[in-house]
């Protein structure tokens, strides 16, 4: 099938900041796409060939957006799976597959995979809702302390909560959850891995994660990971194994601990560009949004190598702010050689909502953290209105 400066159409479920950076490639190999999103202010409305505006839980709309087009694929793991059951039965191709996205889409089933699959994960016990917990800790079936992750929905931080007494529990959603064994790690670690329907696989180098304490939400991605070799070759197996039981087509996000004594556990997976890969635009030969296009296309996969020593610097909505988004002192950090902010396009800012990031490249590791703690401590995300 021709796929460049033709009919084709390629339809994405989700038109967030990860839809306006898959537009970018897309546009570059010109690509008609088409996006569905909630929101009539997406990052993704202006970039796309059609933007359409509906429910991405809703079966209709996300049936009939469907029948558009020619193939169909996501940035955001919350959408109505009937319809992809359906649309998938009828003949069209959809990356990855529902069958893959419902192992994923829910926390527990997901931890259950890992165990199942003899995948090294933290231990976990699954609730129907808050309740059943709380009858489990009454019956000293749970101890604390624990990480409450609600089976769905939760991103960027929301939906996970470190519970260490029964104060804890307070202002819990009464929703399905799981409760998982707390690790001592020394690191946060991720390794994409790209797999088209050929069966051709690469992966990216390990990264780093520093998490902001507050938010749980990213701070900084650090490539390559500040681990040995030796450590990140046990990482990068790991992620393999988990991509091939996962069986997916285009990108998977594997997020890990390195624990004090140097096993290495699987958090949780996303089936799609991530935030651990936004350094790969600038600092790879193949951007992690190029190579999630040429899998789910069966094109052969670009080099997933660096270049360069990357950093990507979250930028966040600061606290106290709400209203028109003002990048303070971006003039400043532009200023900096191999520093590239990315701005999302989303007008209204409010605390830790993320807004963009900034990448830094260096061939100097140590340097890049240097500046990227300069970037850190330079721009703010901030608005007219103080709270």
């Amino acid at each position: 099938m021709n796929f460049f400066s033709s009919d084709f159409k390629l339809g994405i479920l989700g038109g967030g900041q990860l839809g306006k950076m898959l537009l970018a490639e897309t546009r570059k190999f010109d690509i008609q796409t088409y996006i569905l999103d909630p929101s009539s202010e997406a990052p993704s409305q202006f970039g796309a060939t059609k933007f359409f505006r509906g429910n991405l839980m809703d079966y209709e709309t996300v049936y009939q957006f469907g029948k558009l087009v020619n193939l169909l694929t996501i940035e955001i793991e919350n959408v109505n799976l009937d319809a992809l059951d359906k649309l998938e039965a009828e003949g069209l191709p959809v990356y990855p597959s529902p069958k893959t996205l419902r192992l994923i889409q829910n926390k527990g089933f997901q931890k259950d995979f890992y165990i199942e699959n003899n995948i090294p994960t933290s231990k976990h016990q699954r609730f129907v809702g808050l309740n059943d917990l709380k009858k489990s800790l009454e019956k000293n079936k749970l101890d604390f302390p624990f990480v409450w992750k609600c089976a769905q929905f939760g991103y960027d931080g929301n939906g996970v909560k470190i519970v260490r007494s029964t104060l804890d529990l307070i202002d819990l959603p009464e929703v399905e959850c799981i409760a998982e064994e707390m690790v001592a790690f020394k690191n946060e670690l991720a390794v994409i891995v790209v797999r088209n329907s050929s069966g051709e696989v690469k992966n990216y180098p390990v990264v780093e994660m520093e998490f902001h304490p507050e938010a749980n939400q990213v701070e900084y991605v650090i490539c390559p990971a500040r681990i040995d070799e030796e450590i990140a070759q046990k990482a990068i197996e790991i992620a393999l194994k988990v991509s091939e039981h996962f069986n997916h087509i285009g990108l998977l996000a594997v997020e890990m601990f390195q624990t004090q004594d140097d096993k290495i556990l699987v958090n949780e997976v996303a089936p799609r560009p991530h935030n651990s890969g936004h350094h790969t635009i600038e600092a790879s030969y193949t951007s992690q949004f190029e190579n999630h296009i040429r899998a789910i296309l069966n094109l052969p996969l670009g080099n997933t190598d660096s270049k360069v020593a990357g950093i990507m610097v979250n930028l966040v909505g600061e606290e106290g702010f709400s209203g028109n988004v003002i990048y303070e002192n971006i003039e400043k950090i532009m200023a900096i050689d191999g520093v590239t902010p990315h701005i999302y396009g989303k007008r209204e800012t409010r605390p830790f909502r993320k807004m963009g990031h900034v990448t830094i490249v260096n061939e100097d590791m140590k340097a890049a953290r240097k500046i990227a703690e300069e970037v850190k401590n330079s721009i703010r995300v901030i608005s007219t209105k103080i709270e």
